[in-house]
């Protein structure tokens, strides 16, 4: 299960390049529950704040009940964005029962390269990225910019500090979906996930956004090797803007 590292598989999605959410509101901060084949797992928190003239966004998430027992989860994320929507610099620290992971990568979109440090096994490497690279963790703030008109298709990549993806969001339909908050509109956003042609055997999710300006991610899924994980907004709304 070391795979279950929640938004470094759940949030493998981006749109196009353009600012973070229009209607967001910087700071913004959502706590969400989290189930594993719909046993209570955890929680998570998304959050975004101003970093001089960029943006942090830092993911945690935290094993709770029944599989803490068996498999403790301590995951952090932090993605540093620019205000034109490009990420600067990615780092996470994974540890996931016996399974730990420190990595940070530096992009750089005049060269078209990344420069990733893994911290523990003390290596560096330089890969080769698009124009339309994202990391594990910013792209949802760029997805969120989007208009999401029913039927569209978006293509980019993502580099998750060893390899380049291939992802394909597509925006399947608007549906009323019932939450802990109450009933809310939202539109459901599929992704697809392929590595040199080939999809990803994990990381394809489907997410609800609320329809409005805001695009709140209300829930969102992923599949794992061993079940899928879920969350589920728990707290309030932010105020729309």
């Amino acid at each position: 299960m070391k795979k279950f590292s929640l938004l470094a598989q759940a949030v493998l999605l981006a749109a196009i390049l353009c600012p973070p959410a229009s209607g967001a509101i910087v700071p913004e901060r959502l706590v969400y529950d989290v189930t594993w084949t719909g046993i209570k797992a955890g929680s998570a928190e998304l959050e975004v704040t101003e970093k001089g003239d960029e943006l942090l966004i830092v993911n945690t998430i935290r094993s709770g009940g029944f599989v803490s027992s068996f498999f403790r989860i301590d995951d952090k994320s932090e993605s540093v964005i620019s205000r034109s929507g490009r990420p600067r610099f990615f780092r996470k620290n994974i540890k996931e029962g016996r399974y730990r992971a420190l990595r940070e990568a530096t992009f750089d979109f005049a060269g078209l390269h990344a420069d990733c440090k893994d911290l523990q096994k003390k290596t560096e490497r330089r890969d080769r990225i698009s124009a339309r690279t994202y990391d594990n963790l910013s792209c949802i703030y760029f997805i969120r910019s989007s208009e999401l008109v029913t039927g569209q298709t978006i293509l980019f990549d993502i580099y998750d500090t060893k390899r380049l993806l291939n992802a394909e969001v597509r925006v399947v339909k608007r549906e009323k979906i019932s939450t802990a908050l109450g009933v809310l509109d939202t539109v459901m956003v599929t992704s697809r996930l392929k590595f040199n042609g080939v999809p990803a055997r994990v990381g394809d999710a489907t997410f609800w956004f609320t329809d409005d300006s805001r695009r709140i991610p209300v829930k969102i899924t992923t599949k794992l090797k061993v079940g899928d994980i879920t969350l589920t907004l728990a707290g309030p709304l932010p105020p729309a803007p």
